[in-house]
């Protein structure tokens, strides 16, 4: 089964990373769309079905824990798995995102393996 993945980050450079570290997985993908900020994420997401958010928390407009309300708010894309990718990694933040169901929470840089590995354990190990 391949997966299609909606990257929320505000910096076009990890954007492009996490995707050349995604092609670098053994995880099959369909397609990786891209939002700048929380607000195009639920943009991307009022017209594409997706199997996995990847969500930076600091960003400008909408930042990730408020996209977060919003997403687990909506009986639509509340149950949408989401994965936070973030250099903040305080206790607290951390605690704050895994009470709104948050999978998991990677630090940045990110390799191949962690993504792998994260996926696969998120999305049940199908690849």
């Amino acid at each position: 089964m391949a997966y299609r993945i909606l990257l929320v980050d505000d910096s076009l450079i990890v954007r492009r990373m996490m995707k050349k570290t995604l092609e670098l997985t053994d995880i099959e993908i369909s397609d990786v769309l891209e939002a700048n900020n929380g607000k195009e994420g639920l943009d991307v997401l009022k017209k594409e079905w997706v199997d996995l958010i990847f969500l930076d928390i600091n960003m400008p407009i909408m930042n990730g824990m408020e996209f977060m309300k919003v997403v687990r708010a909506d009986p639509s894309l509340n149950l949408t798995p989401v994965i936070i990718v973030s250099t903040e990694g305080s206790k607290e933040r951390q605690d704050q995102l895994f009470e709104m169901d948050v999978k998991a929470f990677i630090r940045k840089p990110v390799t191949p393996e962690t993504l792998s590995e994260t996926i696969s354990n998120v999305l049940g190990g199908k690849s």
